[in-house]
């Protein structure tokens, strides 16, 4: 056989794996459906987890009970945090691998990833409660709230390997093809937790014990339905051989995973500063430090489950751009970015109305307060989130570059609202404008950043048309000789 006919006849069989796999054929609309949906009812899941705590904690603890997890509130952001780094870095690398033909490879991103989640989330949980009550002291916590705060974060702190593993993992299981396989884990431990809350809470009397109790048992079954799925992993064989640490591996695991997870921790820096800066410009106001305090924590969870939707797009995205850019299909790169923007968008914009039309009504499901309490929160919900229909840009596109393998692309944009714009005006603004200040802070950074990701997002989808009919020139011309 001539060197020229076995070149041919790999090309082919090349070609006949892409067209087998659905990443590389199917239409994209069908497969954001397949990918972001179970992704977007995950990242709900993940964040009802809190907003079910907040539910009952209030109509049962109160006000001080809210206030209380909105301090403990920076170590599940912590988790997270984690969980998208190892996730999605390990997610982006195998799919890119994959669409490279880097079987391999693909199979060692998976096993080293599977090795952080695991490793960090058992340091995190053991340093945590070695220094419990001075984190809580950092995170703003007043001597009213404290207590509560010791007990629910002292008891989920033990949940974090398993939290860290559900969410991870879950970026895995939809990268090796099973998106609903992920979805189910999360619901699960949600389910498991909706049902143990009011048990607990109020059947057992728990208070803040009861609340925490339910989480964490939601969280270890959710874990191990993962850990179930990952010894028994589609595309790749896993065995020990894989989990042992590989530094190149990790290295890029890393790199890929960055963006998400700077994301995450400028989140929690910026709220243990508010939460800060709430508790000093608050005691100065009419509304007192522990009314901003339980108001912003209830918020913040409100807007996040409209705002992780847009990540739960953002992360179905992920395996569909890896692999097409991998396999240099850019036309389907493009396609898939303007369409998740499109949706992400739509999203935030319904977010948008039900916060300036509804906020009175939002804030009066998490318990009863006094009249102030709720002028607070009206006012925080009109002003602070005033620009959330731009809000969904930002995690799509910094996704986007950190899909293609541009790390240090993505983790710049996932860091200009959180740490270039909104933590220098929160303390800025409220030394001229006392507790204003907080709430003007976040629209402004809102508005910048997400000006900022369209004008680089746009400009690199123009590059990646001009990509492609450069390759669709070079093809013709090399039919037009043959």
């Amino acid at each position: 056989m001539t060197e020229e006919k076995k070149l041919s006849e790999e090309k082919s069989m090349d070609s006949t794996q892409e067209r087998k796999n659905p990443l590389g054929e199917k239409p994209i609309n069908e497969l954001m459906l397949q990918f972001a949906i179970p992704s977007i009812i995950a990242m709900l899941v993940s964040a009802l987890y809190n907003m079910v705590d907040q539910f009952f904690i209030g109509h049962s603890v109160g006000m001080l009970g809210n206030a209380a997890t909105n301090v403990a509130f920076p170590l599940t952001i912590t988790c997270t945090a984690v969980s998208l780094l190892c996730g999605v870095g390990g997610a982006a690398n195998f799919n890119l691998s994959m669409g490279r033909k880097k079987t391999e490879k693909a199979g060692k991103y998976v096993g080293n990833t599977i090795f952080l989640m695991l490793f960090i989330g058992i340091v995190l949980c053991v340093g945590v409660r070695i220094f419990l009550k001075p984190m809580l002291l950092l995170f703003g916590a007043t001597s009213d709230i404290l207590d509560y705060s010791m007990i629910y974060t002292g008891v989920t702190s033990l949940g974090f390997p398993f939290l860290i593993l559900t969410t991870g993992g879950a970026n895995l299981i939809r990268a090796d093809g099973s998106p609903r396989y992920s979805m189910a884990c999360t619901l699960v431990g949600c389910f498991l937790n909706l049902v143990l809350d009011p048990l607990f809470i109020f059947g057992f009397d728990m208070g803040m014990m009861g609340a925490a109790l339910a989480t964490i048992i939601g969280q270890i079954v959710s874990g191990i339905m993962v850990i179930v799925y990952l010894l028994r992993f589609k595309t790749v064989k896993l065995t020990l051989n894989e989990l042992i640490p590989s530094w190149k591996s990790i290295r890029q695991i890393v790199s890929l995973g960055m963006a998400p997870f700077l994301n995450q921790m400028a989140m929690m820096v910026v709220q243990i500063t508010m939460n800060n800066i709430l508790i000093r410009y608050g005691g100065d106001s009419v509304y007192g430090s522990e009314i901003p305090l339980a108001c912003a924590g209830i918020i913040s969870k409100v807007n996040m489950i409209f705002f992780s939707i847009s990540i739960g797009l953002s992360q179905g995205l992920q395996p569909i751009v890896s692999f097409n850019y991998g396999a240099g299909n850019l036309a389907r790169v493009r396609e898939a970015v303007k369409k998740t923007l499109f949706a992400s968008t739509a999203i935030c914009t319904a977010a948008f109305i039900c916060f300036q039309l509804f906020p009175r009504q939002i804030i009066a499901i998490f318990g009863s307060g006094s009249e102030e309490y709720f002028a607070f929160a009206q006012r925080y919900f009109r002003i602070f989130l005033f620009f959330t229909f731009l809000n969904g840009i930002q995690p799509v596109v910094s996704n986007f570059f950190t899909s293609i393998g541009k790390a240090s692309m993505g983790i710049f944009i996932s860091l200009t609202r959180q740490i270039l714009f909104l933590l220098p005006l929160i303390v800025i603004l409220p030394m001229f404008f006392g507790i204003d200040g907080v709430l003007f802070s976040a629209p402004i950074a809102d508005f910048v950043s997400a000006m900022l990701a369209l004008f680089l997002v746009v400009r690199k989808l123009k590059q990646l048309k001009e990509e492609e009919e450069k390759i669709s020139y070079h093809k013709l011309q090399e039919q037009i000789q043959k």
